[in-house]
């Protein structure tokens, strides 16, 4: 059973499309944890009637603060860390919790159109999702039908170009990740602990942590990315400039990290 843990700040559309998504593509029992940060355009009265679990935030918090909140009322063995513009495919997670199962792994990650299993496959999707989201939002706007519409003409058939993926790779991994979805065991907390409030850039973050676990005291492998199961991410569509609440606490990562930012090797893109 699985923990998600979700943050939003507006963006009802693209909140519901995530919600359409996960109730129907999602097969084992969880629980949806949504972090609302103040939301004004309905966002906050959807989930409050379709969420498990909802905390009401007053101001827009970073990232890994959200997680955080997130992570200390949740209560099954599994945390799924998903941004609000993800589009989860069909059983994604009992595939998923095959490959943890099957390769005794602790932090995984997805396929999606910010990374798949080399850079030349990743850069023809990114291409491609590029050169349709700008000029259907251009025309469209950010809608429940213009969302539908991307997804369309980037795959055709969605569920049939995941599932393609999946009969591809099974469950093959790399070392590596996507921000926008990250799956972990909750007894890894106990070795490298909660998200860094410090850090927005806390995917980035949590896998160098990972790494040096991994290194050092050898009882966790590195995050691992499962390119057989696909997600779509709808990046560049719910960037908010507005100040987190919590900016005057955080760092820069090489603040933190310095040279050992190169655990991310130049084929690990987040």
């Amino acid at each position: 059973m699985i923990s998600i843990i979700t943050a939003v700040h507006n963006k009802l559309h693209v909140n519901r499309f995530f919600y359409n998504f996960l109730k129907k593509n999602t097969k084992v029992p969880f629980e949806l944890i949504i972090i609302d940060n103040n939301s004004k355009d309905g966002s906050r009265e959807f989930f409050l009637k379709v969420a498990d679990r909802i905390i009401l935030n007053n101001n827009n918090y970073s990232f890994p603060y959200c997680q955080n909140q997130g992570i200390k009322i949740s209560k099954y063995d599994y945390l799924a860390f998903f941004n609000n513009d993800l589009l989860v495919s069909k059983g994604w997670d009992t595939k998923i919790l095959n490959i943890i199962n099957k390769k005794n792994i602790d932090v995984i990650s997805f396929a999606t159109n910010d990374h798949t299993e080399n850079r030349l496959s990743q850069k023809k999707i990114q291409r491609k999702w590029k050169w349709i989201k700008y000029p259907v939002k251009l025309l469209l706007g950010i809608n429940y039908f213009s969302l539908k519409i991307m997804i369309n003409l980037t795959y055709g058939d969605f569920d049939k170009f995941c599932e393609k993926r999946y009969v591809r790779f099974v469950d093959e991994t790399i070392e590596g990740y996507s921000g926008s979805c990250i799956l972990m065991k909750k007894s890894v907390i106990d070795k490298i602990g909660l998200w860094d409030e410090r850090i927005q850039k806390a995917d980035f973050d949590l896998f160098n942590r990972v790494k040096t676990r991994s290194i050092e005291q050898k009882d966790i492998k590195p995050v691992q990315l499962a390119i057989g199961v696909y997600m779509h991410h709808f990046k560049g569509l719910t960037t908010d400039f507005e100040p987190f609440a919590d900016k005057d606490n955080l760092i820069k990562l090489d603040e933190k990290w310095g040279k050992k930012t190169s655990y991310l090797r130049k084929d690990i893109i987040g």
